[in-house]
C-alpha cells in the first residue's frame, strides 16, 4: 500500500473485485464490490452472509451502509 493514499482511493481500485465486509455485529459479507460512494455505502454482487464463519444466506445483491462496516478485507476469495 501506497503511504499517504486516502482509503476511499485504495477501495475503489478494488471494484469488480472481491471483497469481505466485516459488520460492527460480527456478520460478514462476502461478494464482488460493484459500487462504493463517498460515504463508504458498498454494494455487493453475489453476497453470502456469514457469522462466526459459516454461511447463513446467499443474496444477489446487498447494500451494506458505510457506518455499519467495521472493516474491508480486500481482494477475498470466498
Amino acid at each position: 500500500m501506497e503511504y499517504g493514499t486516502k482509503p476511499l482511493t485504495i477501495l475503489t481500485r478494488y471494484k469488480n473485485k472481491p471483497v469481505m465486509v466485516t459488520l460492527k455485529n460480527d456478520l460478514t459479507y462476502g461478494g464482488v464490490m460493484i459500487e462504493l460512494d463517498g460515504y463508504m455505502n458498498v454494494v455487493l454482487e453475489k453476497a453470502s452472509e456469514y457469522y462466526n464463519s459459516e454461511r447463513r444466506a446467499t443474496y444477489p445483491y446487498i447494500l451494506i451502509r458505510g457506518n455499519n462496516i467495521m472493516y474491508i478485507k480486500l481482494g477475498s476469495e470466498e
